[in-house]
């Protein structure tokens, strides 16, 4: 189903005052959809007043009346809505009248008590939780279902297409004529599934083929009758929810069936899709749009509070916002918005005209896209980034090894991505900044399955004089500093942290040095960058900010709101490489790192005393299994029970040197494990740190529930910063942090049978149920922040506190 216009989408600006709201609102053509219209009927946008504590809120079809003169009560509050100009009045349905038959908010109630009160509102639509609302928002679904739009082709390979045919032979070619792409099956159907319906719609074929994991499935057929009869019997058909969809495939002759061409996305658009809109159009959208997540989480906070208890302070005062959980600051827009990305992975695979290529994929493999094109013209891509994706696209076009196929699962090449490390010092602009890259890591993915091992070493070879050749005979000459080789057997690219990698000697370095000279241990293989003139070791796979100037400003914003001081504790969660942490240590008295990669870690350490730092320690472990413990080591015992640690230190490390060897690690994992318990006992009543601070900066799927409980039920720690690249789980972990506790009695049943239909907020709401009894956080205030030019994400900062 088409996403609704946004004329179309439920307002929930009606708490705004009416300075901040003019009475016609047009949308601009930039102006971008809420980010939450693909969430479940449960989650679609509400107006922030009219929910109430209760998911399960009866539709209001007949106002209740609390008075028997209900006609002169009524006109009597018409007649005060008459008197006021604010035209936000009487359009929204009051929520605590719907639920108690009274009103709490006095007789100056701006609410509409009942369908017969309720105005239209100044956009010209009902409040979506009123029965017209309702009806009306199911009306327009139906339109767009029946408009829905078909972009009439599904963009893949050549070498896709000859993998459709069942019998194996890639030398079949296959009519693109006789061939139809099904769109929205099920995406646990594999083609026997696929095989088996189709045949019992009574449609004939003669082959078929479908992956598990994608939602398209690809079918051949004798002649244009089957063709036809394909199309009258399964176009629109319901399976599940959703209804099938069938569309041409794009062949490598890129020609519609009159020869004329087809439009395809180029990988600027894919990758890019803000590049031709100016940089402060961009940067009003994306404000925009982190509003919008704000909205989200007052109206999920109303939900998720327990029945009865009254609405914290934040909530209720958010209607003077606009409906904005807390105040948007603004935004942090990047000094350098061309060629900034400091990291860049390149696919590899084939063009949509069969070509070997390095570059971006055109869309998401579940949608039967498997296209990959150059980086022509992507803005965030540095010009030597650039240059080794087509030094490397040279060299395995005339390479004896196959590119990576997905569809086929086999293969040999399948990703380069090219690691930049910058000099110290200020950017002034783009050039300035390419100018200022003095190192470059490139790590190869491969695939080694089924190759022969004297085969893979000479490419190898092969494949290191290429890129050496190719950085010198650039001019200016390319920096090259290490060359890695990721082996990885999954079906995605993205590879656990443990992947094997391995050294490959550069022959001839411009130092004059050969680094056949250098043993092959993985500590060499890094480069080095700088945040606020402290320099960073990176290894292959440890995160760091792709936007190095504009962490800078994130970094500084994020201490600045955390209230750092000398008897300050920063717990820096999801570290990394150390940078939040250590930029912020010459304001604290000491950092706690907490990071899972082991290679981070050990740059973490590292960095430390690269730069003379010694009141940070890391610990190389999942956030969950230590947070808790941590807060009771550094800060003193919570009120809450929680589970008991490990009954010493040695027990932590003999557990931890287990994992390590599960997972083929080289690197000790707790590197500074806590302390018996006994001497975290002796402790408790002596704190070291009068200030508690925590810093989170989880990957996109958010912070673990049980991080959220010890970040939650520690009564020491009192204000919190969240740093998010995903501003949905935000408002997921918000939730849960920031509503009032339920008692025992109404925490219900904590099992989630039955709530996958939920999203991630709605999740949320559940698992706040069983929060045990602690304060609740409030978010104070958030600041978008923009390390993505070009592209539709943005990073996004909340201070909660308590």
């Amino acid at each position: 189903m088409a996403t609704p216009s946004i004329n179309e989408l439920p307002s929930t600006t009606e708490t705004l005052t009416p300075s901040q709201h003019p009475t016609n609102i047009t949308p601009t053509p930039n102006e971008p959809l809420p980010m939450e219209t693909s969430s479940s009927i449960n989650e679609l946008p509400s107006a922030a007043e009219t929910l109430t504590p209760s998911d399960n809120t009866p539709d209001p079809v007949e106002p209740i009346p609390s008075s028997d003169n209900v006609e002169e009560a009524v006109g009597e509050k018409r007649k005060r809505a008459d008197d006021v100009k604010d035209p936000w009045w009487k359009t929204s349905l009051c929520s605590y009248f719907r639920k108690e038959a009274s009103c709490s908010h006095g007789s100056e109630c701006k609410y509409a008590h009942g369908e017969e009160e309720l105005r239209r509102k100044p956009n010209n639509t009902w409040d979506p939780t009123s029965v017209r609302g309702k009806k009306a928002k199911a009306m327009k679904m139906s339109e767009e279902e029946v408009k829905e739009k078909d972009d009439g082709e599904v963009m893949f390979t050549e070498q896709m297409m000859d993998s459709i045919d069942d019998d194996g032979d890639d030398s079949v070619v296959v009519d693109p004529l006789l061939t139809k792409c099904i769109s929205h099956l099920p995406v646990k159907w594999q083609s026997d599934e696929l095989k088996k319906y189709i045949g019992e719609q009574g449609v004939e074929f003669k082959s078929a083929k479908k992956r598990k994991g994608m939602f398209v499935g690809f079918v051949t057929f004798e002649n244009a009758e089957q063709v036809q009869r394909c199309l009258e019997n399964l176009e629109g058909k319901a399976v599940g929810n959703k209804n099938l969809k069938i569309s041409d495939v794009l062949s490598r002759t890129n020609k519609n069936m009159n020869g004329t061409k087809k439009s395809v996305k180029s990988a600027r658009e894919a990758v890019t899709p803000l590049a031709d809109m100016s940089y402060a159009d961009q940067l009003e959208q994306k404000k925009t749009s982190i509003g919008q997540f704000l909205k989200k989480l007052t109206r999920n906070a109303r939900k998720a509070c327990p029945n009865g208890s009254s609405l914290p302070e934040w909530v209720l005062t958010s209607r003077d916002r606009g409906g904005l959980s807390c105040q948007l600051e603004g935004i942090i827009e990047s000094p350098i918005t061309n060629g900034y990305r400091n990291k860049c992975e390149f696919s590899v695979g084939l063009s949509i005209q069969g070509k070997p290529t390095v570059g971006f994929s055109l869309g998401n493999f579940s949608a039967g896209v498997t296209a990959v094109e150059e980086p022509v013209d992507c803005p965030n891509v540095s010009k030597i980034a650039f240059l080794y994706a087509s030094i490397f696209q040279t060299f395995i076009e005339k390479s004896k090894l196959q590119v990576w196929n997905r569809f086929k699962h086999s293969g040999f090449w399948r990703q380069l991505t090219v690691r930049e490390g910058r000099k110290p010092g200020v950017f002034s602009n783009e050039e300035d900044a390419d100018s200022r890259i003095a190192e470059v890591m490139l790590m190869v993915q491969v695939c080694t399955t089924d190759s022969d091992e004297a085969e893979v070493a000479t490419e190898f070879e092969e494949m290191a004089k290429a890129f050496a050749e190719g950085a010198r005979a650039s001019s200016p000459t390319l920096p090259l500093t290490v060359l890695v080789v990721q082996d990885h057997t999954g079906i995605s690219n993205v590879a656990p942290p443990d992947a094997p990698l391995r050294l490959v000697p550069i022959p001839m370095l411009d130092n004059g040095t050969n680094q056949e000279q250098t043993n092959n241990v993985m500590t060499e293989a890094r480069i080095h960058d700088y945040i606020n003139n402290l320099r960073f070791s990176i290894s292959p796979t440890a995160f760091f900010q792709v936007n190095t100037v504009t962490a800078e400003k994130l970094y500084s914003l994020a201490g600045d709101w955390a209230d750092l001081g000398p008897n300050t504790l920063l717990f820096d969660v999801c570290c990394g490489t150390g940078t939040i942490g250590l930029t912020l240590a010459h304001r604290v008295g000491m950092v706690i790192g907490i990071e899972m990669n082991a290679s981070a870690v050990s740059d973490a350490e590292r960095n430390a005393k690269i730069n003379g730092i010694s009141n940070c320690k890391f610990i190389c472990s999942k956030a969950e299994d230590v947070m808790s413990s941590l807060l009771k080591q550094y800060v003193g015992v919570s009120q809450i029970e929680e589970a008991k640690p490990p009954s010493n230190a040695n027990e932590q490390i003999s557990s931890t040197e287990e994992m390590s060897n599960s997972e083929h690690v080289d690197v000790q994992k707790i590197q500074n494990p806590p302390p018996p318990q006994e001497e975290v006992q002796n402790n408790e009543q002596k704190p070291q740190f009068e200030n508690v601070v925590a810093i989170v900066d989880p990957p996109r799927s958010g912070l673990h529930p049980a991080v959220i409980k010890a970040l939650r039920t520690h009564p020491r720690l009192r204000r919190l910063v969240y740093i998010s690249c995903n501003p949905e789980t935000l408002v997921a972990n918000a939730i849960e942090l920031c509503t009032p506790s339920f008692d025992e009695a109404d925490k219900g049943n904590k099992s989630y049978r039955g709530n996958r239909k939920l999203g991630i907020a709605g999740l949320a709401r559940r698992r706040a149920k069983s929060m045990p009894t602690s304060e609740p956080f409030k978010p104070v205030k958030a600041m978008a922040v923009d390390l993505f030019p070009h592209t539709d994400h943005c990073e996004m900062v909340m201070l909660l506190e308590r």
